[in-house]
């Protein structure tokens, strides 16, 4: 049995120190202790390290296989595999059923519990729940079970190990992302520099009304608005103006009647 009690770190951390020394027997500790370890879902850095990959084509070699299918696989890897397996525990079994999950979320991010119940091997639903609400409490999967619909509705899943064979076409997903992230950049880039555009005509278009405005109260400013440029003076002369013509008015309306009234009681003396 491999001692971990004395060594500091994350849980991942641990096993790769440790495996640094452990061959044969001790390595294959290693493996089984990792598998059953709570907060250990990634494997690939100690599936990488040289004593482990030593096991290959040993007595040990189905160890291997089981740290392969934990990094990578799903749970009906384990009854699918041409290799007979080493016995999995109660605590790998509800690991590597959490590790499906996550594998089947990242293609739908509603799971039917028809579809989770035959991937993980479960007869019953409540076993389903159980289990998932154990990787909400764990953070491996964020999510909502809705028992109406019979569905799990996936939130959020951790990420897990990534064959070197995978990276190719993660690199081609990445970079069609890019390009979309650059195209949608420069769509911005336009939209941006046409308000900007549009912005720069409104600011000349109100410039050009304010010079007007101005130079129309400049005119409006230098109007004469009377003989002698003052107002009162304005106001004054109108006043008389309209005081003659008032006059002359009653003037001639006197003149005719009296015209009248002398037609009427002249005579000539004889």
């Amino acid at each position: 049995m491999v001692d971990l009690t004395n060594v500091s770190g994350n849980p991942l951390e641990q096993f790769v120190l440790l495996a640094k020394n452990a061959r044969g027997a001790a390595a294959v500790e290693l493996i089984k202790q990792a598998l059953e370890a709570p907060g250990v879902f990634v494997f690939g850095e100690l599936l990488d390290m040289p004593n482990i990959q030593d096991l290959m084509n040993t007595p040990h070699g189905p160890y291997l296989t089981l740290l392969n299918i934990f990094a990578f696989g799903t749970f009906k890897n384990l009854s699918e595999s041409v290799e007979p397996l080493p016995e999995v525990s109660e605590a790998m079994s509800r690991k590597l059923r959490l590790l499906t999950v996550v594998s089947l979320a990242e293609t739908s991010k509603v799971l039917a519990y028809s579809l989770l119940m035959t991937e993980l091997g479960l007869s019953t639903v409540r076993e389903l729940e159980d289990l998932v609400i154990e990787g909400i409490s764990a953070g491996v999967v964020q999510g909502k079970l809705d028992q109406k619909s019979s569905h799990f509705e996936v939130d959020y899943v951790i990420g897990r190990d990534i064959r070197k064979t995978d990276i190719g076409s993660i690199v081609s997903v990445l970079s069609a992302w890019c390009d979309n992230c650059d195209n949608m950049l420069r769509g911005i880039e336009g939209q941006v520099d046409k308000v900007n555009g549009e912005r720069r005509e409104h600011l000349t278009h109100k410039a050009s009304l304010d010079t007007k405005m101005n130079e129309l109260k400049q005119q409006l400013k230098n109007q004469p608005l009377g003989d002698d440029g003052d107002p009162d003076s304005r106001m004054e002369s109108e006043i008389r103006d309209r005081g003659e013509r008032k006059k002359m008015t009653t003037k001639g309306k006197g003149i005719r009647g009296s015209s009248k009234s002398g037609g009427s009681t002249s005579f000539w003396k004889q």
